[in-house]
């Protein structure tokens, strides 16, 4: 599956397990929250190399204690129109964790300021998906939106304060 990081393609260095294939000794890996004790069970309680993979109605609480040792959380879009997943990347933000967060699904690239502003840094979609938006139009909408009401993990400074700090001026 293609991977959008900073604005391009870029080559994927996490495998994402399908749910019947087995946990490697080695090797960086994306699984379900479900399957992080099999993983344990095989490579031990190193989580550097496991990434979780979160539906976009998980309970944040069940992932909190694993935030400080993981290094990517991936959080399912089943629809370019589920935004559910948006708010759990901020949410995510907000308790402090600072490895890499990734969209998986069919994102479309008008989303992408936001999705960058909710702290995701990557999104991962399907081939097809590849094909009808492609890096171009990634890199093209990053700069489409300058400004906004909600503060983000991109941009700095909203409309809002914009204008308390002209009429402080």
């Amino acid at each position: 599956m293609p991977l959008i990081h900073e604005n391009k393609f870029v080559s994927d260095h996490w495998q994402r397990l399908a749910d019947d294939q087995p946990v490697p000794a080695d090797g960086n890996i994306i699984i379900p929250l479900q399957r992080l004790e099999e993983a344990r069970q095989v490579r031990g309680n190193e989580l550097s190399s496991i990434g979780i993979h979160l539906a976009n109605i998980a309970r944040i609480d069940d992932v909190i204690p694993l935030l400080p040792n993981l290094q990517l959380i991936s959080i399912a879009f089943p629809a370019f129109s589920d935004g559910r997943g948006f708010s759990l990347a901020k949410r995510l933000r907000r308790l402090g964790f600072k490895g890499t967060l990734r969209a998986h699904g069919p994102l479309i690239a008008d989303q992408y300021p936001h999705a960058l502003a909710c702290g995701f840094d990557e999104i991962d979609i399907s081939e097809s998906h590849a094909l009808r938006h492609r890096e171009a139009h990634w890199r093209a909408a990053t700069g489409s939106i300058s400004l906004g009401y909600q503060r983000g993990y991109v941009r700095s400074g909203t409309i809002l304060d914009r204008r308390a700090a002209s009429r402080r001026a």
